[in-house]
């Protein structure tokens, strides 16, 4: 971001947010430092004042801490490329009434104290739902018997481009999860040293996953959009909430209001940001300069934007396995019954009986006839 007015607000927000967050979590009045060695006050300073101070008070780092925040991010001389390198903690914009004078403490609050809370309420909040909406609804089945008349839904190459997007989500949510929450539920069972092995494999996972979601999600994008425009039909399905809490019979095109508001907000609006910020996360955007204020920022987003992005996919793929019979099976080899097309999409199932669209896509390679028997 090297804009002066893209920083000025974008700091500026930062700041507001890390406010917010260390009202709601204040320090504990009285709280002392941690103690360290008295040699790091005694080599701080070289005055007498610091000497005596060290012998006096031994456990007042007050002096080196001062002294490290007053200097401390003056560039100094680094031997690594990069940006900052040299500078030993990061400087932050001043405003009057922040009680923050590093970005890094300012980041550590916003994380911390919004991001990691919400965001893990959020999605407890969505399994719950879904699993108290499962226990009294159940798996949305048929209420005709099968026909044995198969529709193609899904060709090899839409099937191909949805799994391989589709595996490469869940490596990235799972892994996700565990760096970021993992610490509250994995690390008092599994202990120190296995949990960190386990979050630096899957920090690994997530960086090389990233690449993988988001050329899956371009392709995902592309090959799907054709049918996933808005109709006026999708308001029908909204005003009834497709039918899914009273049973009613809602017809739709091939994807349904709902799939098409997990489309547009899901794989396009929240892919766009996503993907955005973990490519800067990944240093992929070639010109960025990848200060730690813009990493700061960028990873504030990506946390946000993922969270939802995974609220929302649980859904869509609750539906796509246990939720609704006939569905996985329609991802997993390309066809449903034609009383599931009927019943699920009856308008898509009149466009394929009229001739609109054709019942089977893909080509299918003649069998060979088989030679006739010998007398």
């Amino acid at each position: 971001m090297k804009h002066p007015i893209i920083r000025l607000l974008a700091t500026w927000t930062f700041a507001v947010l890390a406010s917010t967050a260390l009202a709601q979590n204040p320090a504990p009045a009285g709280a002392a430092s941690a103690p360290a060695v008295n040699s790091l006050a005694t080599t701080s300073g070289a005055d007498e004042t610091n000497a005596q101070r060290a012998k006096s008070q031994p456990y007042n780092n007050a002096p080196f801490w001062r002294g490290v925040r007053e200097s401390g991010n003056q560039p100094g001389y680094s031997s690594l490329p990069g940006a900052e390198k040299g500078v030993l903690i990061q400087p932050f914009v001043q405003y009057p009434g922040s009680p923050f004078t590093t970005a890094g403490e300012a980041w550590r609050q916003v994380r911390n104290n919004l991001i990691i809370p919400y965001g893990g309420a959020l999605l407890l909040i969505v399994v719950v739902a879904i699993g108290l909406f499962y226990k009294a609804k159940g798996s949305i089945g048929l209420h005709a018997p099968e026909t044995g008349r198969k529709i193609e839904r899904f060709t090899h190459f839409e099937r191909a481009a949805h799994w391989t997007n589709a595996i490469a989500f869940v490596s990235l949510a799972v892994s996700g999860v565990v760096i970021a929450f993992g610490k509250f539920f994995l690390l008092p069972v599994l202990g120190g040293t296995l949990f960190g092995w386990l979050t630096y494999a899957l920090k690994n996972l997530h960086n090389f996953a990233g690449p993988v979601f988001a050329v899956s999600l371009l392709v995902v994008f592309v090959t799907f959009v054709r049918d996933n425009f808005p109709s006026k039909d999708d308001l029908v399905w909204l005003a009834k909430g497709g039918g899914l809490f009273n049973g009613a019979h809602v017809p739709s095109h091939r994807f349904n209001a709902g799939e098409k508001l997990v489309f547009w907000g899901g794989v396009f609006a929240l892919g766009i940001v996503v993907v955005g910020s973990g490519l800067v996360l990944d240093q992929l955007i070639p010109g960025l300069a990848y200060g730690r204020g813009d990493m700061q920022i960028a990873a504030m987003i990506h946390g946000v934007a993922t969270v939802l992005m995974m609220a929302m996919f649980l859904g869509h793929i609750y539906l796509g396995t246990i939720g609704m019979k006939g569905a996985y099976q329609a991802m997993r080899t390309g066809y449903v019954d034609e009383t599931w097309a009927r019943e699920h999409h009856e308008l898509w199932a009149n466009d394929v009986q009229a001739g609109k669209i054709p019942a089977q896509r893909t080509p299918v390679a003649p069998h060979p006839q088989q030679p006739a028997p010998q007398a």
